[in-house]
């Protein structure tokens, strides 16, 4: 019987800077895999079964989860009925994280169907489908999840064509805390002004710019005075238990930065390899200092993005 494995792995939207426009897919640095991984065979009807430690978190409906949905939106952009197909979602990364959940799961079904059709979509016309699936569970169309986490690396969602991948220092280390807590991306959207002053907007532009810049000119001075998230970290963090004090802990203990991993509640921090086992310690102190648990890991960019399964664990 015909089978095939795709995973997509978690990923960072908004990465400080960009708010909506900046993202990265990443991978813990013991080299496991983190994301989720979907699998599908020949079957005689369609049908889900959804596992991982997350799946109970996931709609009772099969027809409401985002697997069967991207299936319904991949189908139409090919123009062909697809085969009954069985698809089996073990869902390893927690929902409403923060951490390219939906993504993941809208990834990971993108890639496993494109191949098991033999790659009827280019890349863009994927990610096209991709996009429009996350952004039912995110009440907005945004690429910052969903393109990383398809096609790895830390991506600039241009105005026109494809996302642009940037450059990241290879000796710098992305600290990704997972506190116990969950904040649906509709809810985090929804605190955000509906209008930027103008002084606003151009600080954001300008802090943008020179995040691109440093990262081009590989100037880490620079980039640690735009690891910030002028945008919607400020309305955010209080949804957040833990943020302020975890944020606070990890600048104290080197980070060039830190901010809200997407909408939150998952944080992110920047650091150096060196310091990169102080800074953990310290975002997971600072939930826990206000009775949160948070798993940490230390991660690098996962360049690769979603793929097909060949061999690994």
């Amino acid at each position: 019987m015909r089978r095939l494995t795709a995973f997509a792995p978690a990923g960072i939207g908004n990465f400080a800077a960009g708010f909506d426009v900046l993202g990265a897919a990443v991978a813990p640095e013991d080299g496991s895999l983190w994301g989720d991984r979907l699998e599908i065979c020949e079957a005689a009807e369609t049908r889900l079964t959804c596992t991982g430690p997350y799946a109970h978190r996931l709609p009772d409906n099969p027809a409401d989860n985002l697997v069967l949905r991207t299936r319904d939106l991949f189908e139409e952009a090919t123009g062909r009925p697809l085969p009954p197909l069985a698809f089996t979602l073990t869902k390893g990364l927690p929902v409403c994280s923060g951490l390219g959940s939906s993504a993941a799961s809208v990834a990971a079904t993108a890639r496993a169907l494109n191949a098991w059709c033999d790659d009827p979509l280019s890349p863009a016309d994927l990610l096209a489908v991709a996009g429009c699936a996350e952004s039912l569970a995110s009440g907005a169309l945004h690429l910052d999840n969903v393109a990383p986490c398809l096609l790895g690396g830390l991506l600039l969602i241009a105005p026109q064509g494809p996302p642009r991948a940037l450059p990241f220092p290879a000796d710098l280390r992305i600290v990704v805390a997972s506190p116990e807590l969950e904040l649906a991306t509709r809810k985090a959207r929804q605190v955000l002004p509906k209008h930027v002053p103008l002084h606003l907007a151009v600080e954001h532009a300008q802090n943008l710019a020179a995040f691109v810049l440093a990262l081009q000119a590989d100037d880490e001075a620079l980039l640690a005075t735009t690891l910030r998230d002028l945008v919607a970290e400020p309305w955010r963090a209080g949804l957040v238990p833990g943020f302020r004090e975890a944020q606070r802990g990890a600048l104290d203990a080197g980070a060039l930065g830190a901010s809200l991993s997407g909408a939150g509640p998952g944080v992110f921090a920047v650091a150096r390899q060196e310091k990169a086992p102080a800074v953990a310690a310290a975002l997971e102190a600072g939930f826990l200092s206000t009775g949160v648990a948070a798993a940490v890991r230390i991660c690098r960019l996962d360049t690769r993005g979603a793929r097909i399964l060949e061999g690994e664990p």
